[in-house]
């Protein structure tokens, strides 16, 4: 199933890589250099041309702009940024996946004409028992 928003090559509006380095800088409010330095930084990875040149997506410029924000307004270094920055892919990624596996698990049980119980219906955890043990 393709999401309504997709191009016909498969990408999303936001993906598309269409700014010039001297846009994107604009656009995002910071100095081109600073961008190139957030790509040798491996904060940033905007697509290249067949002639090598860099071309920036909207995601690119709100990343830019989440690292701007975690830099000054929180006070994070570069690195801690580039951590915080992978751990929330991860996460994305960790959440796709368990949808993915959700919607697996759903059409084994309609194929099977089983239904699904909750196990917190089953079961209350020591920890949310409002008497104590």
């Amino acid at each position: 199933m393709t999401d309504e928003r997709e191009t016909p090559r498969g990408e999303r509006p936001e993906e598309r890589a269409v700014y010039v380095i001297s846009v994107a800088a604009e656009l995002s409010g910071v100095h081109p250099q600073t961008l190139r330095m957030y790509e040798r930084r491996g904060l940033l990875t905007p697509r290249r041309t067949s002639g090598n040149s860099r071309r920036y997506s909207e995601s690119d410029i709100e990343r830019v702009r989440v690292i701007l924000e975690l830099t000054r307004q929180e006070g994070i270094s570069l690195a801690g940024v580039r951590l915080f920055l992978e751990l929330r892919e991860e996460l994305e990624r960790m959440h796709r996946r368990t949808e993915q596996l959700e919607r697996q698990l759903l059409d084994r049980l309609r194929e099977r004409g089983g239904a699904i119980v909750p196990l917190r219906s089953l079961i209350t955890l020591s920890w949310e028992r409002e008497d104590p043990p």
